[in-house]
C-alpha cells in the first residue's frame, strides 16, 4: 500500500488547511490511519489517529479542539482539517496506515504503522 498526502501550503497563523491522504489501492476499512509530524530539528510527533471503522479517534494535547481526523469515502482516504493554526503548526505531515483484526484500534506510535506518505509541508506564518 502506497500512501500520498496532499493538502499542505502556506498559510497565516489563524487560517485553516485541510491535508489528505489516498492510499494506492483499496484497503476498505481494514487501516487504521494516522497524521504524525515533524519541524526542523524536532523529533516525528504523533498528531491524530483514527481507527479503521472510523469511529474512534485520538489527538495530541497541542492538537485538540483544533484538529480533526476523519475517514472519507471508501475508507481508504484520510483527511486532516487543521484550524486556528499557529506558526507552532508549521511542519512536514505524514500519513501512515497500519492493517488492523479489530475494528476500533486507534494507534499513536510511529512503529506500529506498517505504511507511510511521502510527507507535505505545512508552513504557518505568524
Amino acid at each position: 500500500v502506497q500512501l500520498q498526502a496532499s493538502g499542505g501550503g502556506l498559510v497565516q497563523a489563524g487560517g485553516s488547511l485541510r491535508l489528505s491522504c489516498a492510499a494506492s489501492r483499496r484497503t476498505g476499512n481494514m487501516h487504521s490511519m494516522g497524521w504524525f509530524r515533524q519541524a526542523p530539528g524536532k523529533e516525528r510527533e504523533f498528531v491524530a489517529a483514527v481507527s479503521r471503522n472510523g469511529f474512534n479517534t485520538r489527538y495530541a494535547d497541542s492538537v485538540k479542539g483544533r484538529f480533526t481526523i476523519s475517514k472519507v469515502g471508501a475508507r481508504n482516504t484520510v483527511a486532516l482539517q487543521m484550524n486556528s493554526l499557529t506558526s507552532e503548526d508549521t511542519a512536514v505531515y505524514y500519513c501512515a496506515s497500519s492493517y488492523e483484526r479489530l475494528m476500533d484500534t486507534v494507534r499513536v506510535n510511529p512503529p506500529e504503522y506498517q505504511f507511510w506518505g511521502q510527507g507535505t509541508l505545512v508552513t504557518v506564518s505568524s
